[in-house]
């Protein structure tokens, strides 16, 4: 049997051999088997030698032909399995387009957040300005121009953070107050604003106070303004985040920056005005602090407190929150726990 014999005797079987492979890491297999160093194309090449010298190049190019045959059968077959592989994955892996989507949890805004909103969006239509001020501000406005000079002990109720000795944390949104009055021109109307923000004290945490909470703090100055504009404020603020089945009432009370200045108590939540340990049997939550702009304020910010004046409040979103869902801790609105946070709705 001749060389030529050998090789045609290969190629036969073989191509059979590479047909009949099933998956591709024999496919590899073979292919060195066939077409590697120790192959029979390789040792037949070999023994080429052994030939005269007119048989050499017709074997040689017989050789060749044969490892091109094998080589694309084996490419083919390579492909072959591939396309299998794939098909069979697909077929696996199918997505049905028309089954229901996963449904995804939609977020909603922080309940604070949600009674900031409603803050601004009843003063927005109102005709108030809703003004952003400087966390980190300058003792003067932040308390000198409120009235409190550096000496005044009621500064004591409002110990805060300081970064220098003129520097702080602020402590209240009231700064934004004073920056506006000096910058407001009043022969093109009255200045009425809300300030909503983050204030910093020193209070020791606990479930009723926090070194960190939210206020929003707003003011009416024009000419003519009278303390029963600011009652009138206070009841539609308090009927709009409480209902109409509350009522308010108004207390003597001392802020530095008012003159006269009162706390705002709304009817109990709990017991509707009868009495209960929440309200401390009085029947009555207090709920925000207000008074007529002190003359001193008007005068520092370079408004004439003989032809203007006006009112001032500050609301504790926080505070308002505990209030209305009878939240008995301060603390569970920081901490993040979505299954607290959930419970409220998106309406606030």
């Amino acid at each position: 049997m001749t060389l030529r014999d050998d090789l045609e005797k290969i190629r036969q079987e073989r191509e059979k051999n590479i047909k009949d492979v099933g998956d591709l890491k024999k496919l590899d297999a073979l292919r060195v088997e066939l077409l590697g160093k120790k192959g029979p194309i390789t040792q037949a090449l070999r023994g080429m030698r052994n030939l005269s010298a007119d048989e050499r190049p017709k074997f040689g190019q017989f050789a060749n032909s044969v490892r091109d045959e094998l080589q694309s059968a084996i490419e083919t077959r390579r492909d072959e399995l591939k396309k299998a592989l794939l098909n069979k994955q697909l077929q696996n892996e199918t997505i049905d387009v028309t089954l229901p989507g996963k449904p995804v949890a939609q977020g909603q805004p922080h309940v604070i957040q949600q009674i900031i909103d409603q803050i601004e969006d009843l003063f927005i239509g109102m005709g108030y300005q809703v003004l952003s001020g400087p966390e980190v501000e300058e003792d003067k406005y932040n308390f000198e121009m409120m009235n409190l000079p550096k000496d005044h002990p009621a500064r004591d109720m409002q110990d805060t953070f300081y970064i220098t000795k003129d520097i702080l944390m602020r402590t209240q949104t009231s700064p934004m107050q004073a920056r506006t009055l000096e910058k407001h021109d009043f022969s093109k109307g009255p200045l009425k604003m809300i300030s909503p923000g983050v204030v910093y004290r020193r209070d020791t945490d606990d479930p009723t106070h926090s070194h960190q909470f939210h206020q929003v703090e707003g003011i009416v100055i024009d000419k003519h303004v009278t303390m029963a504009d600011l009652k009138g404020t206070l009841e539609l603020i308090a009927h709009e985040l409480f209902g109409d089945r509350f009522d308010i009432r108004l207390r003597p009370s001392y802020f530095p920056f008012t003159e006269p200045s009162v706390e705002a108590d709304i009817t109990c939540f709990n017991c509707g005005g009868k009495g209960c340990a929440v309200c401390k049997y009085t029947g009555w939550i207090e709920v925000l602090g207000a008074g007529m702009v002190h003359p001193n304020v008007l005068e520092m910010a370079g408004v004439d407190s003989e032809v203007y004046g006006g009112f001032a409040f500050g609301v504790g979103p926080d505070r308002f929150a505990m209030l209305k869902y009878g939240v008995d801790d301060i603390r569970n609105f920081y901490l993040n726990d979505v299954r607290f946070l959930t419970q409220f709705s998106k309406k606030g």
